[in-house]
């Protein structure tokens, strides 16, 4: 469990075939500092759940399956990629964002940065599947963001991006077209869930 407040901007230091086919083991740079952190922990990469198993005085190494990679863009990291790390949720942790439970449930895409005051107004493309959890004002995922949604529009919403966000997390560096990882809020599924049972 995680709250989508990123702690640390990780680097890829390599990539390298995993145990099973179509898995991949990723090495990443971390200031994170990792004596406390056992083996097995899960770690929060851009939004994707992955659990360490290796780790060195600034790095780690996590696997991700075949599956993970094709359904998130996990499978586009090479070396130098930037990633959004957030460490697991402890019991008594401040609740910063929403509960995010590092479960990728599809991959947007940025459609359009503008400048809005001291802010960037990003606005994203969900696949149509996932675009009905987003509502205004509600919380999305992106990239293991904790944000908050300011308007919706068909598949696309908005959201502004302040100063401090950019220079903590990837966001920074984000570019119009690049694919995100997207992971929507818990309680909107259940509400929809609901919603579906008063219909039948």
């Amino acid at each position: 469990m995680f709250t989508g407040i990123v702690t640390d901007v990780g680097k890829i230091l390599s990539v390298t075939p995993g145990g099973s086919k179509g898995d991949r083991r990723f090495v990443v740079q971390t200031k994170h500092d990792l004596a406390p952190i056992p083996m097995g922990a899960s770690i929060a990469h851009s939004g994707c759940c992955l659990t360490v198993i290796e780790k060195g005085p600034d790095w780690f190494a996590v696997e991700a399956s075949g599956e993970t990679l094709d359904k998130t863009h996990l499978g586009s990291w090479k070396v130098g990629t930037r990633l959004n790390l957030e460490l697991s949720l402890k019991l008594g942790d401040e609740l910063g964002g929403h509960l995010v439970y590092g479960h990728v449930d599809g991959m947007g895409k940025i459609v359009s940065m503008t400048p809005e005051g001291g802010s960037v107004r990003f606005v994203f493309e969900a696949p149509p599947e996932l675009a009905r959890f987003i509502a205004s004002k509600g919380s999305v995922a992106i990239d293991g963001i904790s944000l908050t949604v300011n308007e919706v529009e068909g598949n696309r919403f908005g959201v502004n991006i302040i100063s401090h966000t950019q220079a903590v997390t990837t966001l920074g560096q984000a570019h119009v077209g690049q694919a995100v990882n997207l992971e929507v809020d818990m309680l909107a599924r259940y509400v929809a869930r609901l919603l579906e049972h008063e219909k039948s």
